[in-house]
């Protein structure tokens, strides 16, 4: 049975592409971590998780979302998204909203290619 506060599948196979569903920054206790780089981070590490239930990994990214919750976190994405990948990099957009799923600051979704 689905669980109704997380009515979706975390990651789909289709096409030769998987789509992973946006990624809250959860510490290991499920609670969310506050505000900056920490949060890109815990938000990143959620998305690999779900990214890996399906055999794919960072490499395989060719698209990513970040949204935010403040405009001033892109230079944190920035950051990230630098370390991450190399040249030609995934394709990427930050998006500024009003709010996020349980306080969050950002969420990060991704599109990814399997090999």
């Amino acid at each position: 049975m689905t669980d109704p506060q997380h009515p979706y599948s975390d990651a789909v196979v289709a096409n030769g592409l998987v789509f992973v569903s946006g990624s809250l920054p959860l510490a290991a206790d499920g609670s969310v971590v506050p505000g900056g780089r920490a949060a890109m981070d815990a938000a990143m590490a959620q998305l690999e998780q779900r990214m890996a239930t399906v055999g794919v990994g960072l490499a395989d990214v060719v698209k990513l979302t970040y949204f935010v919750t403040d405009m001033a976190l892109r230079d944190f994405a920035n950051e990230q998204y630098i370390e991450l990948w190399n040249e030609p990099r995934p394709a990427r957009t930050v998006v500024g909203v009003a709010e996020l799923p349980r306080g969050a600051v950002v969420e990060i979704d991704a599109v990814a290619r399997v090999r």
